[in-house]
């Protein structure tokens, strides 16, 4: 799992022992992932997070050399975008660039 965020730019964050064994945090900038550990993986029916890939073509070039699932998408806003699957099943929007402000696409 922490490969997969790791391509996307996210790295490690130091843990306190008090939590260190339930969950997992990553950090690119001012954005965070917080990995739940649990027996049993959980995924959202609907939801997903949205993660800009600045360099978009290496990033999903990178992915799929990983192993992990890449489809392309409409490009809503004139700008690339494709969905990965995260090893627990999660599917992730990749945008090359974000839509307009105060917009959904």
């Amino acid at each position: 799992m922490v490969e997969f965020w790791g391509i996307l730019g996210f790295e490690r964050l130091p843990r306190s022992d008090r939590i260190a064994e339930y969950v997992t945090w990553l950090e690119r900038d001012a954005n965070q992932i917080h990995l739940i550990h649990t027996p049993e993986p959980s995924v959202p029916t609907l939801g997903h997070p949205a993660v800009v890939a600045a360099e978009f073509d290496r990033t999903v070039t990178a992915l799929r050399e990983a192993g992990f699932a890449v489809e392309e998408a409409d490009q809503l806003w004139g700008e690339p975008r494709a969905f990965a699957i995260a090893p627990a099943g999660h599917r992730v929007e990749l945008m090359r660039a974000p839509p307009e402000p105060g917009s959904a696409g």
